[in-house]
């Protein structure tokens, strides 16, 4: 189980932390609404189309939970994410997702019955200081990125904290493809409904541009969302939410090293302040895995 948990969170890192980049091309050619309305249809048509039976089998105690799971940790963070990313650098969003288990161990003490120790209690101090130091920075530096557009991934990392606490409390004893596949199928309808207000069929379609941008989200959805989910789910159902979310770190790791790629630049206070960070999650989690 130890060492399933380990290849689960490598693997996860890699589909998220490519995430990143998927979203910043894809926003090259449609808007922030669009990309998120459609990376939860074709996640969702795709988990329906082959776990409908599991979806069918599911009992009337878990839809409750299976639908707090799938709104405030796939349906909102997909649109909070995706309007982030086109206002500030990819890789300063995945850094700032790094939070993550920080709030993930807060909500957890204040909702779901964790106790709290002091260097957990520094270490969420000391992430916090790292963060606004980071922000304060990029601020400064990068006056033309609109940094205010930071809290919506500080409202999704709130939003995977308690999707965590939700499965790992409430959703033990469902299979992790039946959670994924139903929060989904409870997403589709929302996500239709704003893409059809999101101006996306009168898009031009004959535009290259708009062509991969279409297949960057078809991308990012089967891999960064269909299967990523699935693992994860099991991944929580199989260890602590703590060390769950401490996937954010190899994450934001995957992700400045696709933004450095791709010509983004970190300075290295920057690099100060995600070490800043980093140390914070670190006293938070020393004893959870």
């Amino acid at each position: 189980m130890k060492e399933n948990k380990w290849l689960y969170l490598i693997v996860l890192s890699l589909m998220w932390g490519s995430s990143f980049i998927l979203m910043k091309k894809a926003l090259l050619g449609l808007s922030p609404i669009q990309i998120g309305a459609l990376r939860i249809l074709v996640a969702g048509f795709v988990l329906l189309a082959f776990s409908y039976k599991k979806v069918l089998k599911i009992k009337k105690k878990h839809w409750m939970p299976i639908a707090q799971v799938g709104f405030i940790a796939s349906f909102f963070p997909a649109f909070f994410f995706a309007f982030a990313i086109h206002e500030i650098d990819s890789s300063v969003s995945a850094i700032l997702n790094s939070l993550t288990p920080l709030i993930t161990m807060l909500l957890g003490a204040l909702f779901f019955n964790f106790v709290f120790q002091k260097k957990q209690i520094v270490g969420v101090f000391v992430g916090l200081l790292g963060t606004l130091m980071l922000i304060a920075y990029g601020m400064q530096v990068n006056p033309e990125q609109n940094y205010a557009y930071a809290l919506l991934i500080f409202i999704a990392s709130i939003g995977y904290a308690l999707g965590m606490n939700i499965v790992k409390s409430k959703l033990l004893d469902i299979d992790a493809l039946s959670i994924t596949a139903g929060s989904f199928t409870l997403l589709i309808p929302p996500a239709f409904v704003i893409l059809c207000f999101s101006g996306f069929f009168e898009v031009d379609f004959s535009n290259e541009l708009v062509q991969e941008s279409f297949g960057y989200i078809v991308l990012l959805a089967l891999l960064g969302t269909t299967i990523a989910k699935v693992l994860f789910n099991k991944l929580v159902q199989i260890s602590s939410p703590i060390f769950s979310s401490s996937i954010t770190y190899l994450i934001t790791v995957v992700a400045v090293a696709w933004g450095v790629l791709d010509g983004e630049r970190l300075s290295l206070y920057q690099f100060f302040s995600i070490g800043v960070i980093f140390l914070g999650v670190f006293l938070v989690n020393k004893k959870a895995t």
